[in-house]
C-alpha cells in the first residue's frame, strides 16, 4: 500500500513543477535586477530596491490580488495576451507558477546581490586592463564569482516556492491536479472531515522537501566559494 494516494503525489508533482518553473522564469531577471542595485547610480534606485522587496513585506494575498488586477482576462496584460494570443495565466498552473515566481523573486536578489557584492572589482579592472570589454569582463570574472549568490539564491527560491500559498490561492485557486500544490492540499485535508492523516503526511513531505532545499543551497554556496577560493 502506497504511503501516499495517487493524488496526494498529484499535488507533490505539482509544487515541485511550480517551483521549478518559478525560478527559471526569475532567474535571469533576478540576476540583472542584483546587477542595477548593487552596481547602478540612477535616479529611483532606491524605489526600485523597495519595489523588488515588496513582496516579502505585504501579505502574500495582496502580491496575488495584485496579480489578478494586471494578469486577469480583463486585466491591461492578461486581457491582451488572453484575447491574441490565447493565453490565460489566471487559474492555471502557469499562473501558480507566476504568483510563485513573484513572491520568491526578493530572494534572488538578494542572494546574487549579496554574491556580486563580494566579487573583488579589481579582479574586473584587471582584466579590462588586459582589453576585455564590458561583456567578457562579466562572463569570464564577474559571473563566475557571482555564481554562489545566483545558485544559492535559485535553491532558496525554489525551496521557499514549496510552500507559497497567499498568492498562488488568490491567482490561480485550489484546483486539483491544476493548481493545487502541496500547501493547498493541506489545506483542503484540514478543510475536510477526517483529513487529518491526509494534512500530516503532506505536511511531512513539504518539511523535508523544504529542509533539503535549505541545506542544498548551503552546501551549494560552500562548495562554489571553496571551489572559487582555490581557483583564486
Amino acid at each position: 500500500m502506497e504511503w501516499l494516494s495517487p493524488e496526494e503525489w498529484e499535488a507533490v508533482r505539482l509544487s515541485l513543477s511550480v517551483a521549478t518553473r518559478s525560478v527559471a522564469v526569475s532567474l535571469v531577471p533576478a540576476v540583472a535586477v542584483a546587477w542595477l542595485l548593487a552596481r547602478g547610480r540612477f535616479p529611483g534606485r532606491m524605489l526600485l530596491d523597495a519595489l523588488v522587496h515588496l513582496p516579502l513585506v505585504v501579505p502574500p494575498v495582496v502580491v496575488g490580488w495584485g496579480l489578478l488586477l494586471l494578469f486577469g482576462v480583463r486585466g491591461p496584460i492578461g486581457g491582451p495576451l488572453n484575447e491574441w494570443f490565447g493565453v490565460r495565466l489566471v487559474f492555471t498552473t502557469e499562473g501558480a507558477a507566476l504568483a510563485t515566481a513573484v513572491m520568491s523573486f526578493p530572494l534572488i536578489v538578494r542572494a546574487v546581490r549579496l554574491g556580486l557584492e563580494g566579487v573583488d572589482t579589481g579582479l574586473e579592472q584587471a582584466a579590462a586592463t588586459l582589453g576585455a570589454g564590458w561583456w567578457d569582463r562579466f562572463v569570464t570574472v564577474t559571473l563566475p564569482l557571482m555564481s554562489p549568490g545566483i545558485l544559492a539564491g535559485a535553491v532558496t527560491a525554489f525551496a521557499a516556492g514549496l510552500g507559497e500559498f497567499g498568492a498562488v490561492i488568490t491567482f490561480a485557486s485550489n484546483i486539483p491536479g491544476e493548481t493545487q500544490t502541496l500547501p493547498l492540499a493541506i489545506y483542503a485535508a484540514t478543510q475536510t472531515a477526517g483529513g487529518e492523516a491526509t494534512a500530516a503526511r503532506l505536511a511531512t513531505v513539504s518539511f523535508v522537501l523544504a529542509v533539503a532545499g535549505l541545506i542544498l543551497a548551503d552546501l551549494i554556496a560552500r562548495r562554489m566559494g571553496r571551489l572559487l577560493g582555490r581557483s583564486a
